[in-house]
């Protein structure tokens, strides 16, 4: 088991300050597991044998963290908890906190001390900087696509293993709202439970019957007709899923506010202000978290 420190504590709390973001940042108790965990892959056995070799123990650096096109930034804590892991001597200066818009050109962040630690933990740390703001970014792609209309955007379960925690963070931190967590923090009743239960009020009545009072309910149709039937027994979301624009304003006339209704299927900045014009209350998106491209950001020496 991993121990986090006081001051790697401190160092995450530090860099969470004067965030232009309004999500708050997730606790460093979190993140020094997933932090620590990669490094330990990248050192491997006998930690950076080129650095080593190359660089002087005693030398000193400053290098800048630098934005090569524009975007959203998410992710610094776990880069500068990256670099403190490595070597607590390192020191960053935060110009750019999360949720805020890059320019190509842009200084995110100062890192200054041991050249030794700043190379070692480098890859590590612009693994999770460029990812996240990756994801942060396409995200707030779609949440501008779509304004002024009152969808709000929002991702799936499909997240890389191990890194669901700091995929939604990046989203939120991009403008979108969080779906489910997990398996066990609401009912989703997909196509194939439909299929197995032998149709969607049979799924629906299975679910009321099994879950707490204070589980929600939500079921996927494709068709008006499966809306129709799940809204004749009542549940509290209904998943439109691939259905067309005008579909999905037909699909909300039929709910009429009784339920939340929620679009999903292949929709990108180009399609997602006319799935928004139809009324419905969520966008979902998967490829947010399981195929956003990273934001290109380097490690730039100064001396």
């Amino acid at each position: 088991m991993s121990i986090i420190t006081e001051g790697q504590i401190q160092l995450a709390e530090a860099a969470a300050q004067a965030r232009v973001s309004d999500v708050p940042p997730l606790p460093a108790v979190m993140l020094e597991p997933l932090v620590r965990a990669t490094l330990l892959e990248d050192l491997g056995r006998a930690g950076d044998v080129t650095t080593d070799a190359i660089v002087p123990a005693d030398l000193r650096t400053e290098t800048a963290l630098s934005a090569r096109q524009p975007g959203v930034v998410a992710g610094l804590d776990l880069a500068v908890m990256a670099f403190r892991l490595v070597d607590p001597r390192i020191e960053l200066e935060v110009l750019r906190p999360d949720g805020s818009r890059l320019a190509a050109g842009d200084t995110i962040a100062l890192v200054r001390g041991p050249a030794r630690g700043v190379l070692t933990g480098e890859r590590t740390a612009l693994n999770f900087l460029c990812h996240l703001s990756g994801v942060a970014s396409a995200t707030a792609s779609i949440v501008d696509a779509v304004r002024p209309q009152r969808a709000r955007v929002v991702c799936t379960r499909k997240t890389m293993p191990g890194l669901r925690a700091v995929q939604k963070y990046a989203v939120r931190v991009g403008g979108g709202s969080n779906h489910r967590y997990g398996l066990d923090d609401a009912v989703l009743i997909k196509d194939n439970h439909v299929a197995i239960a032998g149709g969607v009020r049979a799924a629906i009545m299975r679910a009321r019957a099994s879950v707490g009072h204070l589980v929600k309910i939500e079921v996927e149709v494709d068709t008006l007709a499966q809306l129709e039937e799940a809204m004749a027994v009542g549940v509290d979301a209904v998943l439109l899923d691939n259905m067309t624009p005008e579909m999905l304003a037909r699909a909300v006339q039929m709910v009429d506010g009784r339920a939340i209704t929620e679009a999903s299927g292949r929709i990108t900045p180009a399609t997602a202000p006319a799935v928004a014009a139809s009324g419905v209350d969520l966008i979902s998106i998967g490829w947010l978290t399981h195929s956003a491209a990273v934001l290109d950001i380097g490690l730039d020496h100064r001396g």
